[in-house]
């Protein structure tokens, strides 16, 4: 396999090198079993520090790519049933991109080079998802659940931390709730602004429905802890007795035992999909229907074609 490291490039050598080997891997170009050049012999041939090619290697073994051999060497590592399961599902992709870096690079253009144009032409690409981004893990998921639901769009979470590594908004239309809109956008990348979400108000959230008889059982039902306690606040405002309803922490064994025999089952977009069936729900969402309005706009504006 050949290899190409620019000393120009933004993008330090230790990487280059990373991500050429794992491209050579995908590709085939480097077979399970292939014993890869010495760390002295890469550092003589680019005329580079034989720590930078230890330091690429070790991270290739850590990520499962190569194995070190005592006495023998650095081989590619063979894959599992289930690694290639996944690599394969990709492969296609990366034996273009393969082909393309081949193709620009025997005509001269450099890594650095290569890297600005495909950043530039990816920005002129519309999101091909939505990226909720939310400190707190069981809201994330649920704001995930409702959005995919009424979008009918691919959504992936992501926490403050996610996007402060970078990358993690790389083809995404962000969102986050008007709430944690501060603290997201110092989380982002300069220049990526997030769609805001506006919570559902008690008022939104009880329009329709009846109060249910002073006798009936009402379980409230979810994952996220944050959840039972706003429910209760909505009730509470609905005139039901606190001390009547029944709470359930659905990440705690048996919560769903004897649900069936309740009046009404209040829940949320995600924990409804593991509620026993014939339960009586009725699911609680977060988010406001002019929010969900407003993205199942943004949807048919932009993201269509990225379908």
């Amino acid at each position: 396999m050949r290899l190409w490291l620019s000393k120009n490039s933004e993008v330090p050598l230790r990487e280059q090198l990373v991500r050429q080997v794992m491209l050579g891997v995908v590709s085939d170009d480097l077979k399970p079993g292939q014993r890869l050049p010495s760390t002295r012999e890469l550092a003589r041939r680019f005329r580079i520090h034989s720590n930078t090619v230890s330091a690429a290697y070790r991270e290739l073994e850590r990520r499962g790519w190569l194995e070190s051999r005592k006495g023998s060497g650095v081989y590619v590592r063979p894959l599992g049933e289930d690694a290639t399961a996944a690599l394969a599902a990709r492969l296609g992709l990366d034996q273009l991109i393969a082909a393309f870096l081949s193709v620009a690079r025997a005509q001269g253009f450099s890594l650095a080079e290569v890297q600005a144009r495909v950043k530039h032409w990816l920005e002129l690409e519309p999101p091909d998802h939505f990226l909720v981004v939310e400190p707190d893990e069981g809201l994330r998921e649920i704001l995930a659940a409702e959005i995919g639901e009424a979008t009918g769009f691919r959504v992936r979470g992501a926490s403050l931390e996610d996007c402060a590594r970078g990358g993690a908004t790389a083809g995404a239309a962000v969102i986050a709730l008007y709430g944690q809109a501060e603290e997201v956008r110092r989380a982002l990348p300069p220049g990526v602004t997030p769609l805001l979400l506006r919570a559902r108000s008690v008022p939104e959230s009880l329009k329709g429905e009846e109060r249910p008889p002073p006798d009936a059982v009402v379980s409230v039902v979810s994952r996220w802890p944050k959840f039972l306690e706003w429910a209760r606040v909505i009730l509470v405002a609905a005139g039901l007795d606190a001390d009547a309803l029944n709470f359930r922490d659905a990440r705690e064994e048996g919560w769903a035992a004897g649900l069936r025999s309740s009046a009404l089952v209040i829940t949320d977009a995600l924990t409804f999909e593991e509620l026993p069936p014939d339960c009586p729900a009725r699911v609680f969402r977060v988010v406001a229907d002019s929010s969900l309005d407003e993205l199942r706009a943004f949807v048919g504006r932009y993201l269509t074609g990225a379908r």
